[in-house]
């Protein structure tokens, strides 16, 4: 049996340069960290006593004879791109900390954890870069989805860092270094908001692929690129970070953002950010996509029990900042 541990993430700056369509042609760049909330796979060899030779746990129950029928895309296409066949009998169980299609990367965060079993199960040794590297491959090739590259890095590395897409395809990890204190201060003026509004990212990304294709938003990522820059040395490189300056910086991207598609943002959730900042908070943006799932917010201590009161309804999701990455925490032949 095999118990693989993958880190959710939080992106703060640089997301929508990290679509191949865009960092191929110009410079892409993303700062973001993982978070003590992950996704789970328990992959271990099934008895020889069903008729069936895999048996699929996530939100749905899958039990098939062939790869090709497996419904589960970034199950059957991991499986395939590591060359198992139809006798490997295998049963795969996928958990959570947190809900899917929720704006935390889950999607590429089950494909990175799932490689990293199958690798294991195969006794092959993976480093962090070339998992990311399969992850991203298996979900814009093989699956065909508009997904940018960052989910996938940020999850197989873990931490803090400045990831770097460059023209050829290669990604470069600089982990930022954050003293103890100020990782703390992260955590305590960062506060998580579950709104439970549900997409479909994918419908997201690829409007916003189709205008990066068409040129229609080469001003918005131009400009958050140069802000991703501007947060690095202004903020991430200072010896004392000032997170009145980090909330605003994360306004100023959020802005830029909805920029990219009018699917980013709706009515509901622009009330959303408008309450937020009466109520105290510095700034804050939307994960992942946009359209719904978690927003991130900075507001002082001294504001966050007003804040709160205001947001009753939604539900907060304390966090504190995984260093891990990608991790095998259970291996046994038996």
């Amino acid at each position: 049996m095999i118990i693989s541990r993958t880190p959710f993430r939080i992106s703060f700056f640089g997301g929508g340069t990290d679509y191949p369509e865009w960092y191929k042609q110009n410079k892409g760049a993303v700062i973001s960290t993982t978070i003590d909330k992950y996704c789970y796979i328990n992959l271990r060899s099934l008895p020889p006593f069903f008729d069936y030779n895999f048996r699929l746990r996530y939100f749905k129950k899958e039990e098939l004879k062939k790869i090709s029928e497996i419904k589960h895309p970034s199950i059957r296409e991991c499986l395939k791109f590591m060359k198992f066949n139809n006798n490997e009998r295998l049963e795969i169980v996928h958990s959570a900390d947190l809900p899917a299609l929720s704006g935390l990367g889950s999607s590429s965060t089950f494909t990175v954890s799932f490689l990293h079993s199958l690798h294991t199960l195969k006794n092959e040794n993976i480093t962090k870069k070339q998992l990311a590297m399969e992850a991203i491959h298996v979900e814009r090739n093989l699956i065909g989805e508009k997904v940018g590259s960052q989910d996938q890095t940020a999850a197989a590395f873990g931490g803090l860092n400045h990831i770097v897409f460059e023209n050829n395809g290669n990604l470069k990890v600089n982990n930022i270094f954050f003293s103890k204190e100020d990782t703390i201060k992260l955590e305590e003026n960062s506060i998580l908001l579950f709104t439970g509004l549900q997409r479909k990212a994918n419908l997201i990304s690829k409007d916003k692929v189709k205008n990066i294709k068409s040129r229609k938003n080469i001003n918005s990522l131009n400009d958050i690129s140069k802000l991703t820059d501007q947060a690095l040395e202004e903020i991430f490189f200072k010896k004392k970070i000032d997170f009145k300056k980090f909330g605003e910086a994360l306004k100023e991207q959020w802005e830029c953002k909805k920029k990219l598609s009018d699917k980013v943002s709706n009515h509901q959730i622009n009330q959303i950010f408008s309450e937020a900042y009466r109520n105290g908070a510095y700034g804050g943006k939307i994960l992942g996509a946009g359209g719904g799932g978690f927003i991130l917010f900075l507001v002082p201590k001294n504001k966050q029990k007003k804040f709160l009161k205001t947001f009753y309804k939604f539900l907060k999701v304390p966090f504190r900042v995984d260093n891990t990455g990608s991790q095998i925490i259970y291996y046994s032949k038996n």
